[in-house]
This record gives C-alpha cells, sequence and structure tokens, in this order.
C-alpha cells in the first residue's frame, strides 16, 4: 500500500517555468500561452500594458506578474524573482518564438549538456526578422566574442538555464542590455553556454525594440555598457550545483 504522503511522479518532477515578459501582446497570448508544456507554469509579467493583456492571461490560466517599472529587463527580472522552479524559461510573447522548443532546452541543462541554452533564430517568412535587427544582432556578436571569446550566432530571448544559477549571476540591467548581461556574466562564471537552431517568425504586432532601425541601435548602445563591464568571480552553474 502507497503511503497517503508519498509523492507522486509529478511531484518528482523537476519544476520549470517559463517567463514571459509582456506590454500590449492580447493578440499573441492566446497561441504563445497554448504553446507553454503540460505541467508547466507560464508567468507573464505585465509591464504597462493598456489592451487587456493581463486579464487575458489570467483567464488562460496564466499567473500574471506586475512590472511598473519600464523595461525588458525589469519585466524579465521580475519573472525571475516571482519563480520557484528548478528551472527557468524565457520567451518572448509576441509570438514569433514557440515556447514548446523549450523542452528540449530544458533537457539540455537538467542533463547537464549546457548551463544555459540559447535560441539561434532561423528566420520563417517574409519580415520575421528585418535587415536593421539582423545587423544589430551580428555587431552584437561580434563585440561579445571579442570581450569573452564565445563564438554565439544569436542573443536571443528563447532561452532556459536554472533559476539559482541565474540569480547567481547578480544580474543588473533592467533595460535591453538583460539578455546580453545574462551570457556575458555566465561566460564570466565559466558557464557551457549552447545554441539551438529554432524557428522564428513574424511577430504579431509591432516590435518595441527592433521595430526600427532607431530602435535597434539605441538597443546596442545601451548594451555597450554591459560589455564594457569588467569580469566579475563567480561560481560556475555546475560548481554552485556541487555545493550545494
Amino acid at each position: 500500500m502507497i503511503p497517503p504522503d508519498f509523492p507522486s511522479l509529478r511531484d518528482l518532477a523537476p519544476s520549470v517555468d517559463v517567463v514571459l515578459p509582456c506590454l500590449d501582446e492580447a493578440a499573441a497570448l492566446p497561441w504563445v500561452l497554448a504553446r507553454v508544456p503540460d505541467g508547466w507554469r507560464a508567468l507573464v509579467v505585465d509591464n504597462g500594458s493598456t489592451d487587456g493583456s493581463p486579464d487575458i492571461a489570467r483567464s488562460l490560466g496564466a499567473t500574471v506578474v506586475t512590472e511598473p517599472r519600464r523595461g525588458f529587463g525589469a519585466a524579465c527580472h521580475a519573472g525571475l524573482l516571482a519563480s520557484d522552479a528548478e528551472v527557468v524559461c524565457f520567451c518572448d510573447c509576441d509570438a514569433s518564438l514557440d515556447p514548446a522548443l523549450l523542452t528540449t532546452f530544458v533537457e539540455d541543462v537538467l542533463e547537464g549538456r549546457a548551463d544555459l541554452v540559447l535560441g539561434r533564430r532561423r528566420p520563417q517568412g517574409r519580415g520575421a526578422f528585418p535587415v536593421h535587427a539582423r545587423a544589430g544582432n551580428l555587431a552584437l556578436a561580434g563585440m561579445l566574442r571579442r570581450r569573452t571569446g564565445l563564438r554565439l550566432h544569436d542573443l536571443g530571448p528563447l532561452r532556459a538555464a536554472r533559476r539559482t544559477s541565474l540569480l547567481g549571476l547578480d544580474l543588473t540591467d533592467r533595460r535591453s542590455g538583460y539578455p546580453l548581461q545574462m551570457v556575458v556574466r555566465a561566460a564570466d562564471a565559466g558557464w557551457h553556454i549552447a545554441e539551438r537552431p529554432v524557428p522564428y517568425r513574424p511577430r504579431t504586432g509591432k516590435s518595441k525594440v527592433t521595430g526600427t532601425w532607431r530602435g535597434t541601435w539605441q538597443a546596442v548602445r545601451d548594451m555597450r555598457g554591459v560589455l564594457a563591464e569588467k569580469p566579475r568571480t563567480a561560481l560556475s552553474s555546475r560548481e554552485e550545483a556541487a555545493s550545494r
């Protein structure tokens, strides 16, 4: 006879949260939330929406976190702080990326093949990855290589890592530099960072950052400050896990 307090397989399974920074994404939310794998929690971080996005997210079963400070990094970090899962994933909330693809990212992290997994975006359809956005991404990848030695092709928002390890990076950027700072500090800490190709579709609605040349290059300018940081001394993700 199984004791009443014996843990179920669901209780034993690693917990996963998907952080979805959200600013006026009412049209995209139904598709995005439907693609979050079963058993995972969707954390929709509302960053000042005026189109009813928070109510839509709640009606679809998501947990809504409110972050009044504007900024992509502010929204992402609020989601990270709200999480209590073993693994935290990040995904844009505009339907350009498929959260279902994160299952392989999480497997890589849990099985020790990587400490941080990033999605390398492969455009699918006209307008999915505008020329100015690609140019900015290439410029950043080159600067990142000179700063860290990492030969990454993309700094896209689809990613996964262990929550406690991410918190240990002490991320401070609250604007466009947040995703880059995560990679830079992870590299400084000796993490194994891997890329996986993912399809990148035309987003629903207009981008708040890379929708224009001005927005793209402003983001690149913001990220220069991240690249100018001095390397930090920190435990690697695996060293941290071993020390617990």
